[in-house]
């Protein structure tokens, strides 16, 4: 995180955009990162007349710029260094991820309405882009436990938990979440969760031992992958449970009062099922504070079918 130079925030214009866009603001801040606010227009088609559409164009990017500028510019949310970038195309997820390649951004910032039974059955704009972004994504959701200040935009980041599963995303994970904890004098929690064995399974192939012996073994192995209490002002809280690690990780949440979650996108507990998301989807859908899905840095190539952001200067 000490990398952060660059961050983008996807806007709609909504309140629940708004919220994101108050977290990236004070992310910027701290970081001293430059901000790019992101707005979809979706495909527009060109009028008869070239001119007029030229005209419709420009006075969207007025009104788009106006909106953020308002924002940014607020005394709470004040960043040095922000720019505008309006993107067209018909499918949102893949125009920010796009852009986010384009701008080698280190961070996307952004908020998702939070419809449970929908993104269940459909997915969500925020699943689509945490799973092919370029760099990690921290996503909020309404009516969660904050921890921006609503006057002054101050960072009060106390509690993160990390989920860990052994796999290299997880190690990924724990070095953001460290980062965070380091950066914010934050106290960190690790879990890991034993998944109970689906039924079909015979008993031996999965249990070596007593159920002491596995969650003692569990232990172990999560005090070895979370050895990093040498950069952090607080020694950190392992906990290992049993159940389905969506659950667990949201309940440890709630239990910890947890003010962000950290979890890698893919991972050995965590992949996809086949109807209704992986557990970092229900995790997202659920959670009552913003989640990081960490993702590895990487670039984008550029290729012309892809969306064309067009950047408006202040």
């Amino acid at each position: 995180m000490q990398n952060i130079k660059h961050i983008l925030c996807p806007v709609d214009l909504t309140r629940d955009s708004s919220r994101a866009l108050g977290y990236a603001a004070a992310l910027a801040r701290v970081y001293e990162a430059k901000l790019s606010v992101c707005y979809c227009t979706g495909a527009m088609s060109p009028a008869a007349d070239p001119r007029a559409h030229a005209v419709v164009r420009a006075d969207l990017e007025q009104v788009i710029k106006r909106t953020i500028d308002l924002y940014v510019s607020s005394a709470e949310s004040i960043v040095a260094d922000w720019e505008s970038v309006i993107v067209e195309g018909d499918n949102p997820a893949q125009a920010i991820v796009r852009v986010a390649g384009e701008r080698d951004v280190d961070l996307i910032m952004m908020g998702s309405r939070r419809r449970p039974m929908r993104a269940a059955l459909l997915g969500s704009t925020a699943e689509a882009i945490y799973r092919t972004a370029p760099c990690p994504v921290l996503i909020t959701h309404p009516d969660e436990r904050t921890w921006i200040e609503p006057t002054s935009g101050e960072i009060k980041l106390k509690r993160i938990l990390v989920a860990h599963d052994f796999s290299d995303y997880a190690d990924l994970a724990l070095h953001y979440a460290q980062a965070l904890a380091h950066k914010f004098q934050a106290e960190l929690y690790a879990l890991h969760v034993i998944a109970f064995p689906a039924l079909h399974e015979p008993e031996l192939a999965w249990m070596p031992g007593s159920e002491e012996d596995i969650y003692r073994h569990a232990m172990q192995e999560l005090v070895c992958a979370t050895s990093v209490e040498a950069d952090l002002d607080h020694p950190i809280e392992r906990s290992v449970r049993w159940g389905k690690p969506d659950r667990e990780i949201l309940a440890h949440a709630s239990e910890r009062k947890i003010d962000l979650i950290c979890i890698g996108a893919h991972g050995k507990g965590f992949d996809a099922a086949p109807r209704f998301g992986s557990n970092v989807d229900r995790v997202l859908r659920r959670a009552t504070c913003p989640v990081f899905v960490a993702r590895p840095l990487k670039s984008v190539c550029s290729s012309p079918c892809c969306a064309k952001a067009v950047r408006l200067m202040r």
